[in-house]
């Protein structure tokens, strides 16, 4: 039996497969699972474990459901107030964030957002998350990885990546293995250097000033310094850094490059040699082994950061909060 096939099909089908590979539609295959929840098979191996962790897991535990729906609107609403960047003129976006509950990470993020607003013009480009400063239930999205993952897809679409930066203040407690997410007993997680390294890479986030506040932050340069990153941390990758106490104002390295360097019309060079002077001697006075701040600021950083220097204020501000040190007197008496 013969069979009359139309010749617009013919046509049809002969254009398809004339069609280059890469234009032919591939049928949709769903996720699959290739492997069991992390750290809970039996015989998982450390090596299998770090790996896990360098994807940056996060675990959200009992939260309720009004708080989860709040918080997404926070986070919507954060989200759409973000302006674009302009065409010709260096613009920054600044994320400051506190990833764990303790009301002195609330309290620095909220206010080492104005700071870094203040100094590198970035109202309206700025957007701060954190949970409680200690006086309520916080207001602002909260200071997840999730959320902090979210902030930064955004503006990497509205961001030039050749022209505009992102400054990222981050300050909570870390681990040798990363920065750790803790909130209350709702959230978990750890943010390694290779998931945020990874995130910043596959959104062509180039030009950055990365301030990083959590003991062993250190851990974070190799994988995150480039020649168009400007790098801060709190401590080498073998070090503590102080001040995390959950009723201070402040952590040490905070209220040094945050509070006192950065408020002041110097240089973003000058402002970090101020902070590491500053936590020298503040470390001294309490007796503590040093933290070890780290800097790496790449060979084309001047690009993106002589603009933005040449216009920042010409003034100074002042000090806010308590100072980090005050911990010092406290444990003395």
């Amino acid at each position: 039996m013969r069979f009359f096939v139309p010749r617009a099909l013919i046509a049809f089908l002969a254009g398809v497969l004339a069609l280059p590979a890469a234009a032919q539609v591939v049928p949709y295959k769903a996720p699959e699972h290739v492997s069991g929840f992390p750290g809970m098979a039996s015989g998982e191996t450390q090596g299998e474990m770090a790996a896990s962790l360098d994807l940056g897991p996060e675990l959200d535990r009992g939260r309720s459901p009004r708080w989860m729906l709040a918080d997404y609107r926070r986070m919507d609403k954060a989200l759409a107030a973000l302006q674009p960047q302009r065409k010709g003129v260096v613009d920054v976006y600044i994320v400051s964030v506190g990833l764990d509950s303790d009301p002195v990470f609330g309290r620095e993020a909220r206010e080492a957002g104005k700071v870094l607003s203040w100094r590198y013009g970035g109202a309206g480009r700025t957007i701060t998350l954190a949970g409680t400063d200690g006086s309520g239930p916080s207001a602002l999205p909260n200071g997840s990885i999730t959320n902090l993952t979210l902030a930064l897809a955004r503006i990497s679409e509205l961001m030039d990546p050749k022209e505009d930066v992102l400054i990222l203040y981050s300050t909570s407690h870390g681990a040798p293995l990363g920065i750790v997410y803790h909130d209350a007993d709702q959230g978990f997680g750890v943010l390694s250097p290779k998931r945020l390294a990874g995130v910043l890479g596959d959104l062509g986030i180039r030009n950055r000033l990365l301030i990083l506040s959590a003991c062993y932050s250190g851990v974070f340069v190799p994988a995150l310094a480039s020649p168009t990153t400007a790098l801060f941390t709190a401590a080498s990758d073998s070090r503590t850094s102080f001040g995390c106490a959950s009723d201070n104002d402040w952590t040490f390295f905070g209220d040094a490059m945050i509070n006192h360097a950065l408020r002041k019309p110097q240089t973003l060079k000058a402002a970090s040699d101020e902070a590491r002077g500053l936590i020298t001697q503040w470390e001294t006075k309490g007796g503590v082994t040093p933290s070890n701040p780290q800097v790496s600021i790449g060979a084309s950083v001047g690009t993106w950061l002589t603009p933005l220097e040449a216009r920042s204020p010409k003034v100074a501000t002042q000090p806010a909060g308590r100072p980090a040190t005050d911990i010092l007197d406290r444990v003395r008496h």
